[in-house]
């Protein structure tokens, strides 16, 4: 019961604040937009256009949750001109090229949209004349990968082999960066920002239809009834569902919001210790729970390098903000596959649903 009042609580904390969400039209950007329209937030998105069709933001378009803005992070006349304009209370900061195999293939092009993005938004931040609160999101990613079984917590070193982990953990740097030069934790009364980061697991759930994502992938071949092309299927990953994360953002912006000074750090937010599991392991769960289909492994040692082991370690938003996975990984799995198979007039109201029963967990 407790638990519960607590969720209530948390999503009533957002209830008419007025909150800007970059990267809307994605896979979790869509799910966020989602769960504030159901806080009874106000919300403005601002996003690339969705680079795919039939995702989340397509099946919650038609209902007009919040005012909508196509425009790229990069264009910092653009982007200052939307936020000053609505002048947010919170700021979650999602909008991201965040696909790893991609990074390969247009490197220079992910730095400037996860690096020089960011500052865009954290420079405009500072030159705001009213009092707001910056959730900005990075991933599991941003931590020199040793491939070790070790959980990663959140002072360990970053790094990052391939560009996008790299230009993460660069991400990380900028945000430090301006909460000492700008947002100084000291200087909170004089400034009133806050900013901090949140580095979420390996994230699924319904809606997500990109590319070299293996949810994806599997539903594709699933609903053509094709084998699964699965690569690296023994990489063991920090799997979630999507609302795991999302819980935890907005846990950490209430928390952020109330006490900038304590909360001003960066939160990991995954599974717990031994739920991480093998690519193989979630294929065949979610081969299970569709009931049909087989996979292959397609490994390729000329194919782009991909990290072989991530785990990270929760402690610090167990203690800190009392957050804690409410689903299993094949709990996880189990309500990403149940989205998929619901006809597609019928997705935007179980969408809600899943978010309702979630928080009531």
């Amino acid at each position: 019961m407790e638990d519960l009042v607590m969720q209530q609580q948390l999503l009533s904390y957002y209830k008419g604040k007025k909150v800007f969400v970059t990267g809307h039209t994605g896979f979790k950007g869509a799910w966020l937009m989602a769960c504030l329209h159901l806080a009874g937030a106000r919300v403005k998105g601002y996003a690339l256009p969705p680079e795919y069709q039939d995702g989340l933001y397509d099946v919650l378009k038609p209902l007009n949750i919040a005012e909508s803005v196509m425009g790229d992070i990069r264009n910092k006349e653009r982007l200052a001109k939307e936020i000053n304009s609505f002048q947010p209370d919170f700021i979650f900061h999602l909008a991201a090229q965040p696909l790893v195999r991609r990074s390969y293939e247009i490197p220079a092009e992910t730095f400037e949209v996860n690096v020089v993005g960011t500052a865009n938004i954290l420079e405009v931040v500072n030159k705001l004349p009213s009092r707001c609160t910056v959730i900005v999101v990075t991933t599991d990613k941003v931590y020199e990968n040793r491939e070790v079984d070790i959980l990663y917590r959140e002072d360990d070193v970053l790094g990052g082999y391939d560009p996008y982990s790299a230009s993460k953990a660069c991400t990380e740097i900028l945000v430090s960066s301006f909460r000492n030069s700008f947002f100084n934790t000291g200087r909170y009364n004089h400034h009133l920002k806050a900013v901090t980061s949140a580095r979420a697991g390996n994230v699924i759930g319904g809606g997500d239809r990109n590319k070299d994502r293996i949810i994806p992938d599997i539903i594709r071949s699933l609903q053509a009834q094709q084998n699964i092309e699965v690569r690296n299927p023994n990489a063991v990953r920090p799997w979630q569902h999507v609302l795991e994360p999302l819980s935890g953002y907005l846990e950490l912006g209430r928390r952020l919001d109330t006490d900038p000074v304590k909360y001003s750090r960066a939160y990991n937010f995954g599974p717990l210790p031994g739920d991480h599991l093998a690519v193989r392991e979630l294929v065949d769960q979610a081969i299970a729970a569709w009931g049909s289909g087989k996979w292959t492994d397609v490994s390729d040692q000329s194919q782009p390098h991909e990290a072989g082991l991530l785990k990270l370690d929760i402690s610090r938003a167990r203690q800190e903000l009392n957050w804690v996975p409410k689903l299993s990984a094949k709990e996880a799995i189990e309500w990403t596959i149940g989205w998929f198979k619901v006809p597609k007039e019928g997705l935007a109201d179980f969408t809600f649903r899943q978010i309702n029963n979630y928080f009531a967990l």
